[in-house]
């Protein structure tokens, strides 16, 4: 997976993931509360300056995982650009529509970046097992762990087949492409649930007692960074009032 790939090499790989969160999902919060403009454009300038300078979050990296919500984003916002009903007929412009969605657009794509500076910078084997000492059932830490770990696996598996198929001619015709497909989907079922039996009895045998252990790199909320980010979040919401308000 490219983002977890890129937040196991990320300059703040050894931060505290509160560091990282007050940062990320702080600005996702301004983008979602402070005004559309001036508010959420300054949040979508600031997150994408902390992603491509002090994160090093590479541009192209950036944008392959960023198109993906960006997408949802824009078909959100388009369809507020019509009305279904009403007196211009089944469908028809609706009165407002391009400013509304202008507005959804620019509060999801700079919420959207919140969340991925956060993303790119906290890997899930850091981030999942500090969630039990927030008061996270263990249970449920442990579920997440072991689906997050699957998701590799299952990657990996559907990977080599797809290899496979491609050296023995597999997807040179559409209908090979289509008996493939479903060899694919066939072979991943089946190897998910002997992968998952596998990983059940290699529990067992090493005395699995319904909690999962695993070894967690030593790090420290610093308070400097915290606090620089909770200024730098105030100072954007008094540079969002300010701007909004009407020059006198």
């Amino acid at each position: 997976m490219p983002i977890d790939a890129a937040a196991h090499s990320s300059r703040w790989r050894r931060r505290h993931p509160v560091d990282k969160a007050v940062l990320g999902l702080g600005l996702t919060v301004l983008a979602v509360s402070l005004p559309p403009w001036p508010g959420a454009a300054l949040v979508l300038v600031t997150a994408l300056a902390v992603l491509l300078g002090p994160a090093g979050v590479p541009a192209g990296r950036l944008w392959r995982a960023y198109r993906v919500p960006l997408g949802f984003c824009v078909t959100g916002a388009l369809t507020l650009l019509v009305r279904v009903g009403g007196p211009g007929g089944f469908v028809s412009w609706a009165e407002g529509g391009p400013l509304r969605a202008g507005e959804v657009l620019l509060r999801t794509s700079a919420a959207s970046l919140g969340v991925l500076l956060f993303a790119f910078t906290t890997p899930m084997s850091d981030l999942l097992p500090r969630l039990v000492r927030a008061g996270v059932p263990a249970p449920l830490v442990d579920v997440a762990l072991v689906t997050y770990r699957m998701s590799f696996l299952l990657l990996d598996s559907v990977r080599r087949v797809r290899r496979a198929q491609a050296a023995r001619l597999g997807h040179t015709t559409r209908a090979a492409t289509w008996r493939s497909l479903g060899g694919l989907g066939a072979t991943a079922f089946v190897r998910s649930f002997d992968r998952a039996a596998r990983l059940q009895s290699g529990l067992a045998g090493r005395g699995y007692d319904g909690t999962l252990r695993v070894l967690v790199p030593e790090a420290r909320v610093s308070v400097r960074f915290t606090a620089l980010s909770v200024a730098l979040l105030a100072a954007l919401a008094a540079l969002t009032l300010v701007l909004e308000r009407p020059l006198s």
